[in-house]
């Protein structure tokens, strides 16, 4: 008859009053919770625990590292909570283990931080001691003796501490009694004791439960059936030499191998002591699928590869079976450590991908978190991670085989965009084995480079007259960043030319940096000014740099000569008079014209185009003088009529024309003379006024001399390394032009050749003056001209000879009197 024990089983109570522990030790949090928690169940507020702002967790992508398991866990940006993911069972998790503690790793970006974060998963009295098989059978021989041990099957409860495996109990019988053995692991094994002789006669079989405790509260409990059958007489049950085989296995040892041989004997003869030798009954799939065992010789051999990390230790019962009627067996365990070779290279697992770092990032900041684990254990499974020194980073160990990727020295965008970064791990196994990983940090731009142009200034000329909105130049400038910090603005600084914004004159391109002239330029007006162009990029902040662009207005022959003497208000045709007594090379009159032009399109020529007779007057070339060729004779017309041209050097040629008529008479006196001549040979005929005028003409020509090598000697001691000096005088009766200009241009080139004085205002000037030194002139002349002030003209006073020269000095005054 059947006897069961009901035990009625509580709910456990601890599933809706748990509590919740957390505390921070070294800048680690822990929380303790039950196991078999709901999804959905909340850990802890961990954004408050770690000291995160709630409204900024989302942003910056507070999260839960990946692990190589399952996601348990997970965090609720809303709230900031550590919530189970899935519900966890602590068995499946952390084994027979007594402590069950699950580390995370808790990444926040923005900037990149990493904490430990550890859960203890604490057991409930959840499963129920379970024994292999619910029925089982015993042989007892009716021969066996009060007192022998017969091994049960154990019972298996996968929960820790105070719910784990207790206590057997056995029912009440008059035969068997129950003795619980400690094994040297802690198991409790449960052993039938005979305490009565058993007769097969008066009954054959005896029926009893085995009953298993754990310590929960409320217990939980496991039944087993067991049938005992009595034998008849097989005296003696083989017994083995030992109770445990133990053995340690290399987990490279090959499939094959003698592991080890178990022995046991039988006191009995004939059949009754052949022994057969097998596994017990209640041996685990994975030890039959691994070993093997040679029922004659009790041999037992690997059959299958060891896997240290999917097995460490073997554990099972073998069993020794004579062939009596009825047939008796004796029992041993044997255990087999697995021993651990360095046959797992380390792996590298990128914990959080490294992002982008701006290259201004400064040094110690996080870039990825690294962990190197290596499933090996003792030395072989201790990993180190190294990179090459030649990266700006660095790997600090942080905990649990986890490294953290750093900056170790400034990062330059501009010169290592990307940084394809090794790493290896090496575990301290002999030999040791090695494994590589390459992982990719892309550096962010950061707005550090000013623009810089493509010369350190710039020259430009532009041909006066220009179009109106033509393109003068090109400015261009780089930026070594990139995207909106490489977006190049170009403007122009405000500054004066002539009292004028600079802006009135030019107009540059934002885009491209293209200068267009805002109107046409007078080089007589404006000859050069200098503006400023910044380049600005759309960084933020921006930076920008400026460099100054010279424009040097060329000039362009578009000024006719002008004649300043004869007067153009004495009419169109000048009236000379001129004595018949003039001999060949008599001075009749000069001809003085001015261009306003400048250089080579001021250079003034002068020729005769037309004369009543051409033989009797030449003009010279270069000075515009006058002469006769020849003695006028009694037969020249007594008008004489000369048309002369005047034209400039410059390209096309701009020319004038005056026609001067002359009169021949008898008797009169030369009002032009020869100077030369009669300082010779002093006339008695001048009068006392002549010879005044001649006394002033030496004077005036004396003091301009003077005053023209003062002004030369100061010159050259205030700047010998410039070919030009300015000067500034005002009038004897104080009235003051600043309109005005003096330019003196001298050639330094050997002899002075070339002489030109210009002045600023031709419509304001009252009087001018003319020096002709000139080696190829007949005559060196001194010549006072006093021409109409309504005259629009500028002073100027060229000396040629037949080779002009280019270079020159000049000299500029602003007020000239």
């Amino acid at each position: 008859m059947w006897t069961l024990v009901k035990i009625k089983i509580f709910p456990w109570l601890a599933l809706w009053m748990f509590f919740l522990l957390w505390n921070t030790i070294e800048a680690q949090t822990r929380y303790t919770i039950p196991e078999e928690l709901d999804a959905g169940s909340v850990v802890g507020n961990i954004a408050k625990d770690l000291g995160f702002d709630i409204a900024k967790i989302s942003d910056r992508k507070l999260r839960i590292a990946p692990g190589a398991g399952k996601a348990y866990f997970a965090v609720d940006l809303g709230k900031g909570e550590l919530i189970v993911n899935e519900r966890i069972d602590r068995e499946s998790l952390c084994g027979q283990s007594a402590s069950c503690l699950l580390p995370l790793q808790v990444i926040i970006e923005d900037p990149l931080q990493f904490y430990r974060v550890e859960v203890e998963i604490l057991d409930i009295n959840d499963n129920s001691p379970r024994f292999k098989s619910d029925e089982n059978t015993v042989n007892v021989a009716e021969s066996t003796l009060p007192g022998a041990r017969i091994p049960l099957e154990t019972a298996q409860d996968p929960d820790v501490g105070a719910n784990m495996l207790r206590s057997y109990t056995l029912n009440t019988n008059d035969f068997f009694k129950l003795n619980v053995k400690n094994s040297r692991d802690g198991t409790k094994i449960p052993e039938l004791v005979l305490e009565n002789a058993v007769d097969r006669e008066k009954q054959s079989v005896h029926h009893l439960i085995l009953t298993a405790f754990d310590g929960g509260s409320p217990a939980r409990l496991g039944i087993a059936k067991f049938t005992v059958i009595v034998l008849d007489n097989n005296d003696n049950a083989p017994s083995f030499e030992q109770d445990l085989y133990e053995i340690h296995l290399s987990e490279n040892t090959n499939p094959g191998t003698l592991v080890l041989t178990v022995k046991a004997d039988d006191l009995d003869e004939g059949s009754n002591s052949a022994i057969v030798y097998s596994f017990g009954s209640q041996t685990p799939d994975d030890v039959q699928k691994r070993f093997a065992i040679d029922q004659e010789t009790g041999e037992i051999t690997l059959s299958h590869e060891l896997d240290y990390e999917i097995g460490p230790s073997y554990k099972f019962d073998v069993c020794a079976r004579d062939k009596g009627t009825p047939s008796m067996e004796g029992h041993s365990d044997v255990q087999v450590t697995v021993i651990d070779v360095n046959d797992n290279s380390p792996e590298i697992t990128i914990t959080s991908s490294p992002k982008p770092v701006r290259e201004d990032a400064p040094v110690g900041t996080m870039v990825a978190l690294i962990s190197a684990k290596d499933l090996d254990s003792g030395e072989n499974g201790q990993v180190s991670l190294r990179m090459s020194s030649d990266y700006p980073f660095k790997l600090n160990p942080s905990f649990a085989d986890h490294y953290a990727l750093v900056t170790h020295a400034t990062l330059d965008r501009e010169k290592y965009p990307e940084y394809r970064i090794e790493l290896e791990a090496s575990d301290s196994g002999s030999p040791a084995l090695t494994s590589n990983k390459i992982i990719t940090v892309n550096i962010l731009d950061v707005n550090d480079n000013p623009p810089v142009f493509s010369q350190p200034s710039y020259t430009v000329y532009v041909r006066e007259n220009n179009a109106a909105g033509s393109i003068m130049c090109s400015v261009s400038a780089s930026d070594p960043d990139i995207g909106e910090n490489a977006k190049i603005s170009y403007s122009i600084l405000d500054s004066k030319v002539q009292d004028v914004s600079v802006s009135s004159y030019i107009y540059i391109n934002s885009d491209n940096g293209s200068i267009y002239s805002m109107h046409s330029f007078d080089y007589e007006k404006l000859k050069v000014f200098q503006i400023q162009v910044q380049a600005k990029d759309h960084g933020s902040p921006s930076l920008s740099s400026n460099v100054t662009v010279h424009v040097f207005i060329l000039d362009q022959n578009d000024n006719a000569p002008a004649v300043i003497y004869p007067s153009t208000v004495m009419g169109s045709v000048s009236h000379q008079k001129m004595p018949r007594s003039a001999k060949a090379g008599h001075l009749t009159t000069k001809i003085s014209a001015v261009d306003a032009d400048s250089g080579h399109n001021a250079w003034i020529s002068y020729r005769l185009v037309e004369a009543t007779d051409s033989s009797l007057f030449s003009v010279n070339l270069y000075t515009g003088e006058v002469r006769t060729k020849r003695a006028v004779s009694e037969q020249d017309d007594s008008s004489q009529r000369l048309l002369i041209g005047i034209q400039d050097n410059g390209e096309p040629v701009q020319s004038a024309t005056v026609t001067v008529n002359i009169l021949l008479e008898d008797g009169l006196h030369e009002p032009i003379s020869d100077f030369r001549q009669k300082t010779a040979e002093p006339s008695k005929r001048n009068s006392k006024i002549t010879f005044y005028l001649i006394i002033s003409l030496a004077s005036v020509s004396v003091l301009s001399l003077l005053t023209f090598l003062i002004l030369v000697v100061k010159c050259v001691r205030n700047s010998r390394s410039s070919s030009s000096c300015c000067i500034r005088r005002a009038d004897s009766d104080g009235y003051k032009n600043p309109n005005r200009n003096l330019q003196l241009q001298l050639n330094t080139d050997g002899p002075i050749k070339y002489v030109e004085v210009l002045g600023g205002d031709m419509l304001s000037q009252s009087q001018s003056f003319r020096s002709c030194l000139s080696p190829v002139s007949e005559f060196s002349d001194f010549t006072l001209v006093k021409p109409s002030s309504t005259t629009d003209f500028k002073d100027m006073i060229n000396v040629l000879d037949a080779s002009l020269p280019d270079s020159a000095w000049t000299f500029e005054s602003q007020q000239w009197c």
